[in-house]
Order: structure tokens, then C-alpha cells, then sequence
């Protein structure tokens, strides 16, 4: 994980998302697509770095959360404002695409 992406587990999230803007990756190690993704999230933690907060949730290790929040698909970013979810994002996507949903969250 890039410097500055957070490492969400079921025990942390809630607590994570509170305040501000999070966008949250919801991936898996085997998933290829998310591997593909990742590169595009580290980046864009170093460009929000002081403006956004980064995290990465490992559906296998936090089933719960993934559970919580409907994750049937992998990757599924999804971006929340002071706990509420703005935005959902499943599949690769380019970084623009990303982009333009915090964008209009800030």
C-alpha cells in the first residue's frame, strides 16, 4: 500500500469515515481488476493527500463491513462525506472518473 492509504478493517471503519471525505477501496489479493485498480488509488492518495482521506478494505479480511455495505462486486470504491456514501464506483474506471466524483464532494 502507497504512503498515506489507510488500511480499513471492520474494527476501524466506522471511526474512519466519520468526518470529512473517504474514499474507500473495497478489494480482494486474488482479484486481478483490483490489482489493476490499485496503482490508480495510491495515486490518487499522494494527489488528495492533504484534502482526503485513503483506504484500502480487504473484503476477505473484514467480511463484515464488505457484508454491511453490499459489496457484491470487486473493486467497488465507494466515496462517503461525513459517513454518508456520495458516490459508489464498481469495476476499473479511469483515474478521471475518480476524480470528477471528489471533485464535487469538495
Amino acid at each position: 500500500m502507497a504512503e498515506g492509504v489507510i488500511n480499513f478493517t471492520n474494527d476501524n471503519f466506522l471511526a474512519e469515515i466519520e468526518k470529512g471525505v473517504v474514499l474507500v477501496d473495497f478489494w480482494a489479493a486474488w482479484c486481478a481488476p483490483c490489482n489493476i485498480l490499485a496503482p490508480v488509488v495510491d495515486e490518487i492518495a499522494k494527489e488528495y493527500k492533504d484534502k482526503i482521506k485513503v483506504g484500502k478494505l480487504n473484503v476477505d479480511d473484514s467480511q463484515k463491513t464488505a457484508a454491511d455495505f453490499g459489496i457484491v462486486s470487486i473493486p467497488t470504491i465507494i466515496i462517503f462525506k461525513d459517513a454518508r456514501e456520495e458516490a459508489r464506483i464498481i469495476g476499473v474506471v479511469p483515474k478521471e472518473t475518480i476524480k470528477q466524483k471528489i471533485d464535487r464532494l469538495l
